[in-house]
């Protein structure tokens, strides 16, 4: 019976988390097939089925972390129809049911000591046990330290396979009013199950629903925790004037989407804007390690995308060598890659100096926090028509917020407030990019 193995996940990416099982016990799977999975701290990824056969057994539930090389599962043979009445499908279950609680037995051994010795005999009887249906090791395990008689459950998985989900209705249904007993707790082992609503402060468990954190979000709360506790974080405001920049573009985008391919957006001129300034400001694309300053004379622009699982930063390398078109096409791939789940350990990793766009969800002026180890971000807003004196004349103009956040460790206020200065000079005359090369 092959083993389903966590594959290498990239470059400094030690373990995972299990994310969601694409596939249930018993189910069919041909070579190929999506059967689970797993998140990082950067991506998630699918692991696939290497040949036909059937999900036989799930080692790690959802939730569980995992590192290189552990196994997860296990595929058998057979092509996964329920299971016949005669005794020829009885011998399959029993013989499936041996192999997983082989598969499960040092764990066993090492959590349960003393009920080592009738391993065997449990084993053995998994079909009565269950009520004549095949459960995991790990939902055995979370029916018994529920008290949960899987013989009263009725299977909803494939060939009446007792599922997590079922054993963990019976508990929701079951509404203990006692708290967990603290036996799991002393044992270092992890409620899987959700709360009973009894729990419930409020009294209101039932209108409440809890949502397991995607190891994505957790990863980003941490980061940002770290963020605000490792630098000396400020930030400081400006605003621009956007009149020539739409103007150029009310001109241009036509004749520029016809001979490119790529929309002129407005992300290309503050990108183009952004390497200009750090050239002036070589301490802005910085990084600070220990008693060090690194000095980088490369630009590898973050842009910051929203996803479902929360924000993500992938990097638009050399942006300094990119025209307008490929910058713009650049960060239109990279953003699909974002939303589809397809950004690779390599979109994500680097970077100097970040750029993230608040204004296309209407945000008028925000902080933006930085992405470590880098020491400053930029935020860019929504473009809002407002009164502004111009020649001593009042003029309605199409005017933005800018903040820059930085990390006033390495950058003093002087410099961070001459870079936004910078950006806003090139912006209000678009032209100048050009000559900024």
């Amino acid at each position: 019976m092959p083993d389903i193995y966590v594959p290498e996940l990239g470059e400094s990416v030690a373990d995972a988390t299990v994310g969601q099982w694409l596939k249930n016990e018993g189910d069919a799977v041909k070579s190929g097939d999506p059967l689970v999975e797993l998140e990082t701290d950067k991506i998630n990824f699918e692991v696939e089925a290497e040949e036909d056969g059937v999900l036989e057994s799930i080692a790690k539930a959802e939730g569980d972390t995992v590192g290189v090389g552990d196994v997860i599962g296990s595929i058998g043979e057979g092509s996964g129809a329920a299971p016949a009445d005669d005794s020829g499908g009885e011998s399959e279950e029993a013989e499936g049911s041996e192999s997983e609680e082989e598969a499960e037995q040092p764990e066993a051994e090492e959590s349960e000591g003393s009920e080592g010795e009738s391993g065997d005999a449990a084993a053995e009887s998994d079909g009565q046990a269950d009520g004549g249906f095949r459960a995991s090791p790990s939902v055995r395990r979370l029916a018994e330290e529920y008290s949960v008689d899987l013989a009263s459950i009725s299977g909803s998985g494939s060939g009446g396979r007792i599922t997590k989900e079922d054993v963990e209705r019976s508990i929701r249904e079951k509404d203990r009013p006692q708290a967990p007993a603290p036996q799991p707790q002393e044992n270092g082992k992890k409620e899987s199950a959700p709360q009973p609503a009894a729990q419930s402060s409020n009294g209101r468990g039932d209108l409440e629903e809890r949502v397991r954190v995607s190891r994505r979000r957790q990863t980003i709360a941490q980061r940002l925790v770290e963020s605000q506790q490792t630098s000396a974080m400020l930030t400081t405001f400006n605003e621009v004037d956007m009149t020539g920049v739409m103007e150029l573009r009310k001109r241009r985008k036509e004749d520029f989407q016809e001979r490119t391919g790529a929309r002129l957006g407005f992300m290309s001129f503050f990108t183009k804007a952004s390497v200009a300034a750090l050239k002036s400001s070589p301490k802005v694309n910085a990084e600070l390690q220990e008693n060090e300053l690194v000095l980088k004379k490369y630009y590898d622009i973050g842009v910051a995308v929203s996803t479902d699982e929360g924000l993500v930063v992938p990097i638009l390398r050399d942006a300094n060598d990119k025209s307008f078109a490929e910058i713009e096409s650049g960060i239109v791939d990279l953003a699909t890659k974002a939303r589809d789940g397809k950004l690779t350990l390599d979109d994500l990793t680097g970077g100097t100096f970040t750029i993230t766009n608040g204004g296309i969800f209407g945000s008028l002026l925000s902080t933006p926090i930085l992405t470590m180890p880098q020491v400053a971000i930029l935020g860019m807003h929504k473009i809002q028509e407002r009164p502004m004196v111009v020649g001593g004349e009042i003029k309605v103009r199409p005017m933005m917020y800018l903040a820059l956040s930085y990390d006033h460790r390495v950058i003093d206020g002087a410099e961070a407030v001459g870079f936004l200065v910078k950006i806003k000079e090139l912006i209000e005359d678009p032209e100048s990019l050009l000559l900024e090369g």
